[in-house]
């Protein structure tokens, strides 16, 4: 029998494993009785081949075997997994509250700070060329010294301003449009201007653009032509509720007139929706280009100049052609070089801050950073939620021992898990969604947004993946780790845990702790950096100081000195002067190298001095201010005297620099010294202590001032008694009225403005508080978990020791002190990387606070004192139990 030759076993295995089994025996049979046949007529070799064949030749639909699931068993295995996950939630009602409290502050701050990235990467993201409009930016070379701007360089010349790249479309047929963009005419820049009706007057947001900007940009225009909006000189485009305001109707608005600042009528030529607030450029009207270059007195900063390629991926070639175009109408031997370059339209929100020349960082940085907290968040509650499943191992063993003995699979006990984690995290979605909505008002209140909770697909996929993500994370341990014990060892109550797995949950809550600290940390910082810029000295008092534009009759001589005369003598008002400038916005620099030979028209240095080397590019900021500026602003005079009336002079020989001037300018004793500016000569009277005109994100520059108690623009400053706002501005808007009847009142509280140069540095402080409190909560609820399971594994071991004589205070410090080594730990790996990460923030602030010592040690005590008490919470339930129900059941 042993020598029988038999089919190929090979294929006989396979005919087993594909064929039905209510078809194998039958089959079976049939094809040995052939192999008997072919092995008596043709041979070994023949009846082989012929049972191979016919194997394979069977695979036929019919006779391949089907698995027989059917919809009801499915339906049935779903409901018992969600029914078991429901019953262990309302049996283990303090575990199941731990968990989707856990996870729904995760996802709370997931979906807080995925609403915020959303509206911050909306912004300018809606224009339907968004793909192929470019910014053109300047990169300036001079003296060793780059920077960058947005401004287009222009160049002027006894016809006017005129701005060298504006025929580029000629050279360049990759540019299929170019635009120029504009806000306010006059210093100060961008302030509301006046627009009148008739009797109606009312101040609002212009700007100005040339006649291919509403047809690059997608402001929908609603009544008139978008393409002839800003063609005619006198043309206009206006919003529609700027419409609404002045004609009842963006149709009725259309060939109306509009009187601008009391001086010129233009007609509406357009009406376009209003801009939204997604947009970098606000205007409520646009005025054309050609008229801000000949009607309009000259005085804003070089435009935004933006492109329309014909394709994205020409940037570099348009690049090379914009400079050449701009080299060969500059002078070749100026001191200094501009470059030219193209940044995405999109990106000029995000991405606004000049390093080294170039467009980099900004508000994108904020974006990265707040997307990782958002995963590191979640995944701390993820985390929680199998420290706490551990915490509960020994009870949920038992009841995976006695399932495996009733036949229950692996796979089944893996599905159970996860199908239990789903539900937590689907409870956990459903709290975090109402908690979003609860809180939402409170979060654009102190974000300055107006994002709102919407379902649309986006968000649906977005809680789907959270639900998904959470519960597959979060039971990924439990499920594959209590799934895979063996039946025996846990009945026999012998299950030990290994040291491996141990280190590995100590680790994940390090994880936990060390990312919490770090935003404790991180919170500190902000939190101390943005107190700084609020508070810090900056060189003047912006306390109880209003300004009003210039503007009207108030640019008239009369007009000034009547409104200065009559403002002081208003209840509550201390000092009246004015400034070309604002004080705490000064953007306007001259003398810097890229236009100190075109301020003056016979092409001699806009500013000049004693002992200037030849082609020296300092840039100054200058002002012309009355001669009460001086105590108005509360200003420290370093050396020599300030702007007097008592010296006859001072209106035109006198001017005062701030110490940063006299260093750059080189001058030891600057006191007498002459200097010019815009050919005004005249001699340097006083020094100022240093001051800041702008934010604190840039360093002092050097400040030249001469006195002029007239002029046509800029600012009035009005000092006001502490206490008495509101009656002086209502005397204030009194006195306004009656000399300027034609305008409307506004005005701004300098303190006011000057914070708004620092929102978006407020708006992340603020933020990260609310993140590193979340976070420290959350991870206290991971290290009770922790606590919970160590409690558990020493139940018995703390009975004996209160047998043997134990007090209370002794099992707590027992249990506490290794949780207490793993915060510490945390906190020696999240001090240096928070150290690291905030010093390099806290590089874009030209003054800034330093990383003292006690900020770290305050994040330390605090993270330990919270852990502790975390800890002690339980500890003191287990020292506190009875020893008798500890060894009851040995």
């Amino acid at each position: 029998m042993s020598n029988k030759q038999l089919p190929p076993r090979w294929a006989n295995q396979l005919l087993r494993w594909y064929c039905a089994s209510h078809l194998l025996e039958e089959v079976e049979g049939d094809l040995q009785e052939e192999f008997d046949y072919q092995l008596k007529h043709s041979g070994v070799f023949k009846a082989k081949l012929d049972y191979i064949r016919s194997v394979f030749g069977f695979m036929k639909p019919f006779a391949i075997k089907r698995k027989h699931y059917t919809s009801t068993s499915i339906t049935t295995m779903t409901k018992h997994y969600l029914l078991v996950a429901f019953r262990n939630v309302v049996r283990h009602k303090t575990f199941a509250t731990l968990n989707v409290f856990g996870l729904a502050l995760g996802m709370t701050c997931c979906l807080f700070i995925y609403l915020w990235i959303q509206d911050e990467r909306s912004m300018d993201n809606f224009h339907t060329n968004g793909d192929r409009l470019f910014n053109v930016y300047q990169t300036i070379t001079a003296d060793g010294r780059i920077e960058g701007s947005y401004n287009t360089p222009m160049q002027f010349d006894s016809l006017g301003p005129k701005i060298p790249i504006a025929d580029i479309t000629q050279v360049a047929p990759e540019v299929k449009a170019i635009s120029f963009y504009a806000t306010g005419y006059e210093l100060p820049w961008g302030h509301p201007e006046t627009l009148q009706v008739g009797n109606s007057i009312h101040k609002w947001n212009g700007a100005r653009a040339n006649e291919n900007f509403l047809t690059m940009f997608s402001y929908p225009v609603i009544a008139g032509d978008a393409a002839t909006a800003l063609k005619d000189i006198k043309g206009m485009a206006i919003s529609r509720k700027l419409a609404d305001v002045y004609f009842g109707s963006p149709e009725n608005a259309v060939g109306k007139s509009i009187r601008y600042e009391n001086r010129i009528d233009f007609v509406v030529n357009a009406v376009f929706e209003n801009v939204t607030s997604n947009s970098t450029q606000q205007f409520d009207f646009l005025l054309n280009w050609e008229s801000q270059m000949t009607q309009l007195a000259w005085a804003s900063p070089a435009p935004l100049t933006s492109l329309l390629l014909t394709d994205a991926s020409e940037t570099k070639s348009v690049e090379t052609k914009l400079n050449r175009l701009l080299q060969s109408r500059m002078d070749p031997n100026a001191p200094y070089k501009i470059e030219l370059g193209l940044q995405p339209y999109r990106d000029q929100y995000l991405v606004a801050q000049f390093v080294n020349g170039k467009p980099q960082g900004g508000r994108f940085e904020y974006i990265r950073i707040f997307t990782y907290v958002a995963l590191f968040i979640l995944i701390i509650a993820c985390i929680n939620f199998m420290n706490l499943a551990t915490a509960r191992s020994i009870k949920r063993a038992k009841e995976v021992g006695v399932r495996k003995v009733v036949g229950s699979t692996r796979a089944g006990l893996i599905g159970q898990f996860f199908g239990e984690s789903v539900v937590l995290a689907l409870l956990g979605l459903l709290l975090s969604v109402a908690l979003v909505v609860t809180l939402l008002p409170a979060f654009n209140l102190f974000t300055g947004k107006h994002v709102q909770l919407e379902f649309n697909l986006p968000i649906v996929l977005l809680l789907l993946s959270l639900v998904v993500f959470t519960g597959l994370v979060s039971g990924s341990y439990p499920a594959l780790f209590l799934s895979g014990l063996k039946p025996a060892g846990i009945l026999k109550n012998s299950l030990r845990f290994s040291k491996s797995s141990i280190w590995f949950r100590k680790g994940l809550a390090t994880f936990q702790f060390v990312i919490s600290i770090a935003l404790l940390i991180a919170t500190i910082v902000m939190t101390q950096q943005t107190q700084f810029i609020r508070n810090t000295n900056i060189g003047y008092d912006r306390e109880n100081m209003v300004y009003i534009s210039v503007e009207g009759e108030l640019a008239t001589p009369q007009g000034y000195q009547r409104f200065k005369q009559q403002a002081s003598e208003v209840s509550g008002v201390l000092m009246v002067d004015r400034a070309s400038e604002t004080p705490h916005a000064m953007t306007f620099v001259v003398d810097r190298a890229e236009d100190g030979k075109t301020e003056t028209a016979d092409n001699s240095d806009a500013i000049n001095w004693e002992g200037k080397e030849k082609g020296t590019p300092t840039g100054f900021k200058p002002m012309s201010v009355g001669f009460d500026f001086i105590p108005t602003m509360n200003l420290k005079i370093a050396d020599g005297r300030g702007f007097s009336r008592q010296f006859a002079t001072d209106s035109a020989d006198a001017f005062m620099v701030n110490e940063e001037a006299v260093k750059q300018m080189g001058l030891k004793d600057p006191i007498g010294k002459w200097v010019s500016a815009w050919n005004k000569r005249g001699h340097i009277i006083g020094v100022l202590k240093n001051y800041n005109t702008h934010s604190l994100h840039e360093p002092i520059k050097p400040l030249i001032v001469d006195v002029k108690e007239y002029e046509n623009f800029g600012v009035l400053l009005v000092r006001i008694e502490n206490g008495k706002t509101k009656e002086t501005l209502e005397g204030l808007e009194h006195v306004y009225k009656s000399i300027n009847p034609n305008y409307a009142f506004a005005y701004q509280f300098l303190d006011e403005e000057y914070n708004k140069l620092y929102h978006t540095e407020h708006v992340v402080a603020q933020l990260s508080n609310a993140f590193a409190i979340l976070a420290i909560i959350i991870s206290c609820l991971g290290l009770l978990g922790l606590v919970m399971f160590s409690a558990e594994q020493r139940t018995k071991e703390f009975g004996i020791r209160k047998v043997l004589g134990a007090s209370v205070n002794n099992i707590v410090s027992l249990l506490s002190l290794d949780f207490l080594k793993l915060v510490l730990l945390s906190f020696c790996i999240a001090a240096p990387l928070a150290g690291y990460v905030m010093h390099q923030w806290l590089q874009g602030f030209a003054y800034k606070i330093e990383l003292s010592w006690w900020i770290f040690a305050t994040s330390g005590v605090t993270a330990v004192l919270i852990a502790f008490l975390t800890i002690a919470f339980q500890a003191l339930q287990s020292a506190t139990t009875n020893p008798v129900k500890s060894l009851k059941t040995e």
